[in-house]
């Protein structure tokens, strides 16, 4: 939740900010770094829940053997929960550090849940998964390393877009089409590869002593 929103230095709660199409402007101080946690907020009481929901999701779908309308539905669930914590976030303004870094850790961890069950029940090319794996531990090395250097590392529009393609590539596949998930899946990861490398030319300036890039 390190979008704009509602608040001081902000701006106003236009329907762009609410809807999350306008990230323009500075994170809210309350999700970057030495802010306090503030884990009792009504948009972290939402990624509690997704984190739970994650090992239903993985109990469903091997039940199902893979494909089926429980798996998909409870993918879905978690998958859209993000953006309904954004938008709590931006309606209340309550902004915390711990929902900046739990969001991500959710995210990454059910689409590591939903590679694993396409990959278990071949649901998706198995290539393209392992791109999007790699990917994913690319991303969580990267971040290992210059996170506790100081510095920060903020979701791109690349990365924005990859999201949605990927996600709902694993959704088309728990549903069983399998088609129209590998075009989805290629775009995502295409998309993703891309995110990366500017999150790498965000990193580099910053950790070289020059201009923080935004």
């Amino acid at each position: 939740m390190s979008e704009p929103g509602r608040g001081r230095g902000r701006g106003r709660l236009t329907f762009r900010r609410f809807a999350g199409l306008d990230r323009s402007g500075p994170p809210p101080p309350e999700t970057l770094p030495g802010a306090p946690l503030r884990p009792w907020t009504v948009p972290n009481a939402i990624g509690f829940l997704r984190l739970a929901l994650i090992p239903v999701f993985l109990w469903s779908a091997w039940r199902a053997d893979g494909a089926g309308a429980a798996p998909a539905a409870l993918f879905a669930v978690i998958s859209w929960g993000d953006y309904a914590d954004g938008i709590a976030a931006r309606l209340t303004g309550q902004y915390s550090r711990l929902g900046a870094i739990l969001d991500p850790v959710v995210d990454r961890l059910l689409v590591i849940g939903g590679i694993l069950v396409c990959w278990r029940f071949d649901l998706l090319p198995a290539w393209l998964l392992a791109t999007l794996v790699a990917r994913e531990a690319l991303m969580l090395v990267l971040g290992a390393i210059v996170v506790p250097r100081g510095v920060e590392l903020r979701i791109n529009w690349w990365g924005r877009w990859g999201v949605w393609p990927a996600m709902s590539a694993i959704f088309f596949g728990l549903v069983g089409l399998r088609g129209l998930g590998s075009v989805l899946l290629a775009i995502g990861v295409a998309l993703l590869l891309i995110a990366s490398v500017e999150y790498v030319r965000a990193a580099v300036p910053q950790l070289t002593g020059g201009k923080t890039s935004t």
